[in-house]
């Protein structure tokens, strides 16, 4: 497929960009803000916060839904939306200005139906929160994965996060919407429909930029993260083609790994070969680190922490939600 530039684009599509969120608080008013200084013209803005608000927010139309997931705010909104392309962002994330303009350049290709594109920690987040977007940028932070969080290569990608995600509304419609009240996880089920079930592509775009914020390493992240872990590692039992992947199951394996090894301590070979391969893990941890922050010098000791912090607690929660019968919704 020729690939257009974004100088050369003409808005031809109308996009219906859609933002869930709880409240109208600053992070929804920022979105808000940067989506108005948009170079692609052809859009409009559905707000979804649970109750009505007092205040006017010009060439936005806001729609009350109670306190229901952003998945179901998602649903709802597409039924709302009059754009030819759904474009999902969360409230704490704020678009570049050509976002779109990149975003709907692969809606040319008939078979795409879907576009998702990096959400980068903004510079002017705190330290704290810098060292967790810099942990999940890093590669031993997210892995195969870390193109989520950093600008990484086109590709085809078969599973995507709703923080930067465009779809098609026929598309979404065929696929019958996120029609789930997992969260987070929901965009695991809407992705497994496009392209296992309606046989079309997701592309990923990584011109296609917003910045998104983070949450402190040692607080707000390693909440996320283990719910992450938690619904991943029960993913796995209900949708295994995009979960069942070895990726996944690593953090697992290396706190397994971590707590079963300590007897070995007790018979000398065998503990010495325990203790090397930590000492192999933590060097590649302090090599992933430093790749990470040899910018910023300073955060490598919260990038280093917070990277073996991030697999034990995503470990532990992967294998509660892999024995887990069900989850809360």
């Amino acid at each position: 497929m020729a690939r257009s530039s974004a100088a050369e684009m003409q808005p031809s599509r109308l996009v219906s960009v859609i933002i869930p969120c709880k409240y109208v608080g600053n992070n929804a008013l920022e979105c808000v803000s940067h989506l108005s200084a948009l170079t692609y013209s052809a859009y409009e803005i559905l707000l979804l916060p649970d109750y009505a608000i007092e205040a006017t927010l010009p060439g936005v139309r806001v729609i009350p839904t109670g306190e229901v997931p952003p998945s179901v705010k998602r649903d709802l909104a597409a039924k709302h939306a009059n754009g030819e392309i759904l474009a999902f962002i969360d409230d704490d994330a704020f678009p570049r200005p050509d976002w779109l303009d990149h975003a709907v350049v692969p809606f040319d290709d008939e078979s795409v139906g879907a576009v998702g594109g990096p959400g980068v920690t903004p510079s002017a987040d705190g330290i704290l929160e810098q060292a967790s977007g810099l942990v999940l940028q890093s590669w031993l932070g997210s892995g195969p994965h870390a193109y989520r969080y950093t600008p990484g290569h086109r590709m085809d990608v078969d599973d995507y996060p709703s923080c930067n995600l465009l779809v098609r509304k026929s598309t979404f419609n065929a696929a019958g919407g996120f029609e789930t009240n997992y969260w987070p996880g929901e965009d695991t089920k809407l992705c497994l429909s496009i392209t296992n079930e309606l046989r079309q592509r997701i592309v990923y775009e990584p011109d296609a930029l917003v910045y998104h914020h983070r949450r402190s390493i040692f607080g707000g992240h390693v909440s996320q993260v283990r719910s992450y872990g938690l619904h991943r590692g029960f993913f796995v039992k209900k949708y295994p083609a995009t979960s069942r992947r070895l990726s996944y199951f690593m953090p697992t394996l290396f706190a397994l790994g971590l707590v079963a090894g300590i007897p070995l301590l007790l018979i000398p070979i065998l503990g010495a070969i325990y203790l090397f391969t930590i000492a192999l893990y933590l060097t590649s941890v302090l090599v992933s680190s430093a790749m990470v922050t040899r910018h910023a010098v300073a955060m490598f000791p919260l990038v280093f922490v917070g990277t073996v912090l991030t697999h034990i607690v995503y470990g532990t929660a992967f294998l509660r939600g892999l024995l887990a019968r069900d989850l809360a919704r």
